[in-house]
């Protein structure tokens, strides 16, 4: 199985430029990584009018558009039930790690990034299934605290938190 981490916090936080900046990182350490972003809102892959959109509009419920440089699978939802984490991780490819950036509530390995500037309270707080917090002030949190400004030490914990050093 592979191993699956995420990466929590309150909209605004930093999530997705801490993962941007981790997965050159990663990369150079020889893994070959995925992500799974979670949105709780809609969104496009396509312009509207595109001939992909329209096939989706006209019913399909799966599209894939492909190039010499890249596929994408949209599937519509069509009033079923968001799939699980675990029906999303197996739809991916084979890889050596899985970075998951959402899914607050997921039982899995999981830090907090989060900025106490931005004056929302912290996931951690109430929630004990946080290994370590990434965080740009000082912080008593209970658990590690690491400097969200330092990608690499943040990677570095993962990879040593999964057996993957």
């Amino acid at each position: 199985m592979t191993p699956v981490f995420g990466i929590a916090g309150r909209s605004g936080s930093g999530k997705t430029t801490l993962i941007e900046a981790m997965l050159p990182l990663l990369v150079a350490r020889g893994l070959r990584v995925n992500v799974i972003k979670h949105s709780h809102h809609d969104f496009q892959m396509e312009p509207p009018g595109k001939d992909s959109a329209r096939f989706r509009l006209a019913g399909a419920q799966e599209v894939m558009v492909a190039s010499p440089f890249r596929y994408a699978i949209v599937h519509e939802l069509r009033d079923a039930p968001e799939p699980t984490l675990a029906e999303q991780l197996a739809r991916l490819a084979p890889a050596d790690l899985v970075l998951v950036e959402g899914f607050k509530q997921a039982a899995i390995p999981r830090i907090e990034v989060y900025r106490p500037a931005a004056g929302k309270p912290p996931l951690h707080a109430e929630d004990a299934g946080f290994l370590a917090v990434a965080t740009d002030a000082p912080l008593e949190a209970g658990v590690p605290c690491l400097p969200l400004n330092d990608p690499d030490r943040v990677a570095a914990f993962i990879c040593r938190a999964l057996g993957l050093d």
